[in-house]
């Protein structure tokens, strides 16, 4: 006799991360452990949900991009057992460069969906001031040798560069105003203090400042102007469009979240922040990747059976401008429609890759709770190497006026 075998809802019960600082010697983490980052983390998932005994977690997953020196060993699987979770919680490592974290989530989700776990902590972190992307790796030379992909598919300024050459009618211009925005917005979130509810405190310590506390992220640069913008260097071609404002900046942080079966989250008297729909994967020409969430987001909607039309709130991480350009564009969604990443994002507050995926989802529960007539949103992001990543979310406080 087959074991009966139902496809369980997931809910992310919880999401948070450190603030983000800037990659460097002078950056706030720069005598920060990234694996510190992610304990501190997952102390704050346990003590925000006190109703979650630490050993009904079944796995924990966490994402690093260059995955090396205190980025390596297994983390998911480390960081718990640092963190205080029991040792009978397993734990393992995830890389799709920037979507480590989306892919921890979809990963352990599809566990839960199988009836394979009740509850994950699925996790992401990037300290590029310690590890930059491609630290000690050693590509094939036939990837290059034999065409099998263009050289600049590994310089991810370069590929920004190239969709601007793909959409000319994406410009410089629209770029500079877009990031502007993305600034805006997001001085105007801390103001509203929308942001600061899902940050984790973290202690730093520096050789010349001392000890110190992070508790807002570094790289948001309110005082950002037009002009400004239109001045800075394009360094990855003379004369080109994207720059150091137009794109997000080189960071260190980690991100975390708590994901569970539904049933089980209101068994446990845990919330639940946003109900996963569908996800999808999708590859495009690795010289183009920005381009990557526009077929998978395809995808992903298809699955579900929705259209763009149904999304109500968009959380894209912004890479680079002309990549959340080209997204918007594909689908006719205005530059500054309001839906889309309504509190800022990567150019302002940055992104330490493999993290980004889960503070795209932080972002959008906090839109959820203040739109309940929003069912559905969405988060989405290009993958280095030429992929995207979406995941479609309903939202759960829904009132049902939104139709």
């Amino acid at each position: 006799m087959s074991p009966t075998r139902a496809v369980r809802d997931v809910v992310l019960v919880d999401a948070v991360r450190t603030p983000f600082g800037k990659a460097g010697p002078n950056g706030i983490y720069a005598e920060t452990r990234a694996d510190d980052l992610v304990v501190a983390v997952f102390r704050e998932l346990l003590r925000r949900n006190p109703s979650l005994p630490p050993e009904r977690i079944d796995e924990v997953a966490v994402a690093a991009t260059t995955q090396i020196g205190d980025q390596g060993l297994t983390l998911g699987r480390t960081s718990g057992i640092l963190a205080g979770f029991p040792q009978s919680v397993p734990g393992f490592s995830v890389d799709r460069m920037c979507a480590g974290a989306l892919t921890a989530v979809t990963n352990l989700s599809s566990g839960i969906g199988v009836g394979a776990y009740d509850v994950v902590v699925a996790g992401g972190v990037e300290h590029m001031g310690r590890h930059p992307m491609g630290e000690g790796m050693d590509p094939n030379p036939r990837l290059i040798a034999e065409k099998l992909v263009d050289p600049e598919a590994l310089f991810m300024g370069k590929t920004a560069e190239n969709l601007h050459d793909r959409f000319p009618h994406l410009t410089k211009a629209r770029a500079d105003e877009y990031s502007l925005r993305s600034q805006e917005k997001t001085a105007k979130a801390y103001a509203d203090g929308l942001i600061q509810p899902d940050l984790v405190p973290i202690a730093t310590r520096g050789a010349t400042s001392g000890w110190g506390l992070a508790t807002v992220d570094e790289p948001p640069r309110p005082e950002t102007t037009l002009e400004g913008l239109g001045s800075l260097k394009t360094p990855f071609r003379p004369h080109g469009r994207v720059t150091a404002g137009n794109a997000a900046g080189l960071n260190d942080g980690a991100t975390g979240a708590v994901l569970a079966a539904e049933e089980v989250a209101t068994e446990l008297g845990l919330t639940a922040k946003a109900r996963l729909v569908s996800f999808a994967f999708a590859g495009v020409a690795p010289e183009v990747m920005g381009v990557g969430p526009v077929p998978s987001t395809e995808k992903a909607l298809a699955k579900a059976g929705l259209t763009i039309d149904d999304i109500g709130l968009f959380e894209v991480n912004e890479a680079f401008a002309v990549q959340v350009l080209a997204f918007l564009d594909h689908f006719g969604i205005a530059d500054d429609d309001a839906r889309v990443n309504q509190y800022g994002g990567a150019i302002a507050v940055g992104h330490p890759l493999a993290s980004s995926g889960i503070r795209l989802m932080a972002y959008l529960a906090r839109g959820f709770e203040t739109r309940p007539d929003v069912r559905y949103g969405l988060t989405t992001m290009c993958i280095g190497l030429g992929m995207g990543g979406t995941v479609i979310w309903e939202n759960p406080n829904y009132d049902g006026k939104g139709e």
